[in-house]
């Protein structure tokens, strides 16, 4: 009865099957825990939206910025830029799969393990408990019959800053971001969804959200994916699950029912170059 965390699948269909080979995964017993970006840029979005679907409980997903942005698509807010996006809209199960992503988390803690895991990140001037109730804010939107609404005016970097006197469509774009967005946070709290490359290259008053000073879930353990970029850290009790499969990096998961966790990953191939939509 194992339990495994993957990063962003982005339609790597073919890559999580050989990496649950490696990792001998058995459906009836075993439990994926998926960081959000099932779709978008590889080569089998639907085939692996419909995996991941079929397992039923035994996968536990939180949405990223991929997955909104299909939901997006499906409503007509925006183009697709990816084909795969299109052929999930337009599969004969494709409003079921929609409907089924679309009441996904944002956030998922498990109790028991004591671990949490978010697609992007969780804001540091936010605790535990702020954080699975601003994600609940917004995961009872796109829920609800109002879930329109809120994808039509997703898009958008501001407000940069958290005040807890946000309200409306401003305040739950900010959680959006924060959640699904993140990687760099200047150190008067404003979010930069500007920068994207690794460490080292951010602006000068930029810190990784997780080396924030002062961070309020410096003592939880949280498992994210969205930075191919960020490779392994130090600091404590941050997981990065995202290594790049669909630039052909690596697709890794982590065995997080036992301690140490352990990483496993394997080598993917290439389906996008940098650059590229």
């Amino acid at each position: 009865m194992a339990i495994y965390a993957i990063g962003d699948l982005q339609g790597c269909y073919t890559d999580l099957q050989n990496l649950l080979n490696k990792l001998n995964f058995d459906s009836s017993t075993d439990t994926l825990w998926l960081a959000g970006d099932l779709v978008n840029r590889g080569p089998d979005s639907l085939k692996t939206l419909r995996f991941i679907h079929s397992l039923g409980d035994r996968a536990i997903c939180v949405l990223g910025n991929h997955d909104l942005h299909l939901l997006a698509v499906a409503e007509g807010i925006k183009e697709a830029k990816d084909d795969g996006l299109d052929e999930i809209i337009e599969a004969d199960d494709g409003d079921v799969l929609i409907d089924w992503l679309r009441h996904q988390p944002l956030l998922h803690h498990d109790h028991n393990l004591e671990v949490t895991m978010v697609h992007a990140g969780i804001y540091p001037k936010w605790s535990l408990q702020q954080a699975i109730s601003h994600a609940n804010e917004l995961e009872q939107i796109l829920r609800s019959e109002h879930y329109h609404d809120f994808l039509n005016v997703m898009y958008g970097n501001e407000p940069a800053n958290w005040s807890n006197n946000l309200s409306g469509m401003d305040r739950l774009r900010f959680i959006c971001n924060s959640l699904t967005r993140m990687r760099y946070v200047h150190l008067n709290g404003r979010l930069d969804l500007v920068d994207k490359g690794s460490p080292g290259s951010q602006l000068e008053d930029c810190k990784a959200w997780f080396d924030i000073p002062k961070r309020l879930t410096s003592k939880n353990p949280i498992l994210f994916g969205h930075w191919s970029t960020l490779g392994q850290v130090d600091t404590p009790n941050i997981y990065p699950l995202d290594d790049g499969c669909v630039w052909g990096g690596k697709l890794t998961a982590l065995r997080i029912d036992i301690q140490p966790m352990q990483y496993i990953s394997i080598e993917c191939a290439t389906h996008k170059n940098p650059g590229e939509n």
